[in-house]
């Protein structure tokens, strides 16, 4: 099976998809990465879906990436003692450590790290972003705050702190566990939640010594500050717009998807920008307007990925959600116009190891080239082959399954297992046959290639090569 598109679709397994006929239907429709959402579901369940995910691949003969979704900490207030309090603008509100149950006055705040980290004008977000408070006071164990935004405040409710850098780690015990439970099961991608700084990335990937690509979500605004930093320790990165929306101002998150989407496309790590694409179709068979328009301008911005979240996690149409983003992306690319909306902000490389990746990508801008065919151990070639956007679809082979299954996610890319070549003569013989096997080009038509010397040694490559795709032997 190939994808006739370029932009690739993220679909969140949950109770309304974790079926393993509604995993085959689901990659059927487009699917090509399953998130697995680790803030919901025990380990037994993952490791189901997970099992059916691979077998699925089988059945549609294609790669299917997995990406485990780690929760992070989650911030949240205390209890009442007399159920949810009515607080009102302007009023007084303290936030403590004393874990007696709250009332219209006060509430225990059981995360010291934000008591310590309050200072006065900081703001205080409540219930994903209902309430709003804005500190007055802040001392060991308490912050004094005023209500500018009032509403009902039940127990449990999150927490959010836009403009203070909170002193702890992203990766919360249960994490860690899930962490080391979703590398036993083999998953190809790994995103953290609530990055802060680029510290947070170099921990991620001290633990995961290689085992998974990492992927960091930026739902936090402390992380635009230092996006370079994170993103330069980052095998790939999420737009999480839906708790990036609930500490910006709405007007600000289109802009700060923006400058991901370029920082991004600069590096050459795939970018998906996730949360509420077709929310309607959770319950609805069709998406509003406005949100098919949401997921066309993530493909004219030229990101990797869009994703489903409830939609097909727990609503009513998965099957239909997939479906109705694959025809949304194909439609897109249709459009004349695409090319020169998506390539309007194409990156400018100057990297000497990719002058001869760019080299590639210009000269498949002739009419005449049907195919690009990366060799590549990692994936590192093939990623920043598409980088550079090219309209050709690029056939990635690498002798490792594991790479393979990355490389689902990333732009164009259509990764296949492949045996290491050894010589010259294996490398075009094996591109042109294979090109050829997935209709990537027909008998005759040209197809460029770029691997790199020594085969198999990791690094940047160095050899392009012209070839045909072969006509087929007449028996006599």
């Amino acid at each position: 099976m190939i994808r006739a598109r370029r932009s690739r679709i993220v679909a969140t397994i949950g109770p309304a998809s974790a079926s393993p006929e509604m995993i085959v239907k689901l990659a059927k429709a487009g699917a090509d990465v399953f998130r697995l959402n680790f803030s919901h579901g025990a380990h037994e369940t993952h490791a189901a879906v997970y099992a059916a995910i691979r077998a699925a691949e089988a059945v549609v003969a294609r790669p299917l990436g997995i990406l485990a979704d780690l929760q992070g900490p989650k911030l949240r207030v205390g209890k009442f003692a007399d159920g949810p309090v009515q607080l009102k603008p302007g009023q007084a509100f303290r936030f403590d450590s004393d874990p007696t149950p709250g009332d219209e006055t006060r509430v225990h705040l059981p995360h010291p790290e934000i008591l310590t980290a309050m200072k006065p004008g900081a703001t205080l977000l409540l219930d994903d972003g209902k309430l709003r408070m804005t500190v007055t006071e802040a001392g060991p164990g308490y912050a004094n705050t005023t209500v500018v935004n009032g509403g009902k405040l039940s127990e449990r409710k999150g927490v959010a702190v836009p403009d203070v850098i909170i002193p702890m780690s992203p990766l919360t015990p249960k994490d860690r566990e899930d962490l080391a439970f979703a590398l036993r099961l083999g998953v190809d991608w790994i995103a953290l939640s609530f990055v802060q700084a680029p510290e947070d990335m170099a921990e991620l990937r001290r633990i995961v010594e290689g085992r998974a690509a990492v992927l960091a979500k930026i739902e936090k605004p402390q992380a635009l500050q230092t996006l370079g930093p994170i993103l330069d320790l980052c095998d790939g990165v999420m737009v999480a717009r839906g708790d990036l929306g609930v500490e910006m101002a709405p007007e600000e998150v289109p802009v700060a998807q923006k400058e991901i989407l370029r920082a991004a496309r600069e590096r050459g790590i795939p970018v998906i920008v996730a949360t509420q694409m077709l929310e309607s179709m959770t319950n609805s068979p069709t998406p509003t307007r406005a949100e098919a328009s949401d997921v066309a301008n993530a493909v004219y911005e030229g990101a990797d990925a869009v994703m489903l979240s409830a939609e097909s996690a727990a609503g009513d149409y998965p099957e239909e959600s997939v479906a109705m983003m694959n025809r949304i992306i194909e439609r897109v690319e249709r459009d004349p116009r695409w090319p020169e909306l998506m390539q309007a902000e194409q990156p400018h490389v100057d990297e000497d190891a990719d002058v001869l990746v760019v080299a590639a990508a210009g000269a498949a801008k002739s009419g005449s080239t049907k195919c690009l065919v990366a060799f590549t151990t990692t994936g590192a070639t093939a990623r920043r082959l598409a980088r550079e956007r090219p309209l050709q679809p690029v056939l990635a082979l690498s002798p490792k399954i594991e790479a393979v299954r990355r490389m689902a996610l990333v732009w164009g890319v259509e990764p296949r297992v492949a045996a290491q070549p050894d010589s010259l003569e294996v490398v075009t013989t094996d591109a042109a046959a294979r090109a050829l096997e997935l209709d990537l080009a027909k008998p005759g038509e040209r197809i460029l290639i770029v691997a790199g010397t020594p085969f198999g040694a990791p690094g940047a490559a160095n050899l392009l090569r012209l070839a045909h795709a072969p006509f087929p032997v007449r028996k006599r």
